[in-house]
């Protein structure tokens, strides 16, 4: 029998985030196929928060040595060669590069060797700016790619006219249902009550660890005159915890948004980074993505499985494949007004079988992205990546 084809995975971490959870389930999907994966990134593994399939082998890429980092952004060439040296010495039979940055690296180090190498870009190109030179970079590296794996038809359509991306395979994010725990797990009930907050106080519920993209300035903007309408209403934003990001600290400036409200302080939840989200979409009444752009929302999915009842901004790109509106949750125009949102927002806490018609259709997404038929699909377009690099 051959050796199984080895495969790497390169992402910057496996920081809390949709793609990080992405990269290890198409990991666990390469080992049960036969496949010996690893996942590689950039930071240490003190930064993970997801664990690592037992099967997956982990690996971190060496740190800049003093005159690489002295020298910033001109050592890209030194760091890719650094990484080409690395994809030689595992035997790397086939490289998924997994983000923006790490993709534009691995194509340029891949393509050193001959090893075939696959994109997947996790956002929308249009509005994740990564910077003139970085884009320069993109454009010419991503036309290498023997595959683009993308999330919607509208990213599709964009980077095939802009990128060059033309060999794609469209790929949504599958639904693990049930959802997975792991540490931390905090529960909502016990959490909240130590807040004062009451078993019967209505909860509206988001979920991410980038305000900005997510929009959360725009939902604590809203929830404002809901929650002065509501003395017992609580907004709970799961996944931005008191750690700076990028030198902000996302937490406080939302936090600054109530100053003119300082009675609302307390009804603000930041429970930080949990492992057990499943909890929490059952303890919610509402879930809101108010997100400025998106990929393809792994938060949306998995709570629609959870049987929430959704509001989504319809912005670029996803909410639209996911809620018809009115059917299986509300879908607002990416133009709605802050009193279309707080209209809508207000019927539904107000309206509880509603909100129950809304989630048992929402539920549906279990079976439309169970991950059998994506894994297959995958799974093939790899061999045919792999046939078609032995035929050249």
């Amino acid at each position: 029998m051959s050796p199984p084809k080895r495969v790497v995975l390169y992402i910057d971490s496996l920081k809390l985030g949709g793609a990080e959870r992405v990269t290890l389930t198409w990991a666990r999907w390469l080992y049960q196929a036969g496949w010996q994966p690893m996942v590689l990134t950039r930071q240490p593994v003190s930064w993970d928060f997801y664990p690592v399939p037992p099967d997956v082998e982990r690996a971190v890429e060496p740190a800049d040595v003093s005159w690489m980092r002295r020298l910033g952004p001109l050592a890209f060439p030194f760091r890719v060669l650094r990484l080409q040296r690395w994809l030689n010495d595992q035997n790397v039979d086939l490289a998924i590069g997994v983000t923006s940055l790490p993709a534009i690296k691995l194509l340029f180090a891949a393509r050193l060797l001959g090893v075939p190498c696959v994109v997947s870009e996790r956002n929308y190109p249009p509005l994740k700016r990564i910077g003139r030179i970085w884009s320069g970079l993109r454009r010419l590296s991503y036309p290498w790619a023997a595959l683009h794996l993308v999330q919607t038809r509208a990213v599709g359509t964009w980077m095939a006219a802009h990128l060059g991306a033309h060999r794609q395979l469209l790929l949504p994010n599958p639904v693990q249902w049930p959802l997975a725990r792991f540490h931390p797990s905090l529960e909502p009930k016990h959490w909240l009550a130590q807040r004062g907050c009451q078993a019967s106080d209505h909860v509206v519920l988001a979920v991410g660890t980038k305000a900005d993209q997510k929009g959360f300035d725009r939902l604590v903007r809203w929830w404002i005159p809901l929650a002065q309408a509501d003395a017992r209403l609580q907004l709970v934003i799961v996944g931005l915890d008191e750690r700076p990001y990028h030198g902000r600290d996302q937490q406080a400036e939302l936090r600054a948004l109530l100053v003119d409200h300082p009675e609302l302080q307390g009804r603000l939840q930041f429970p930080g980074r949990v492992g057990n989200l499943a909890d929490w979409y059952a303890r919610a009444q509402l879930f809101v993505l108010s997100s400025r752009y998106e990929g393809f929302p792994n938060v949306l999915l998995e709570a629609m499985a959870a049987g929430c009842c959704c509001v989504a901004a319809d912005c670029p790109q996803g909410p639209a494949d996911l809620i018809q509106d009115g059917v299986n949750g509300r879908l607002l125009p990416d133009t709605a007004s802050d009193s279309q949102w707080l209209q809508v927002l207000a019927e539904l806490l107000a309206n509880g079988a509603e909100r129950q018609r809304l989630a048992a259709n929402a539920v549906e997404v279990r079976e439309l992205y169970a991950p059998a038929a994506l894994q297959q699909r995958l799974m093939q377009a790899l061999e045919r990546v792999m046939q078609e690099a032995a035929a050249n």
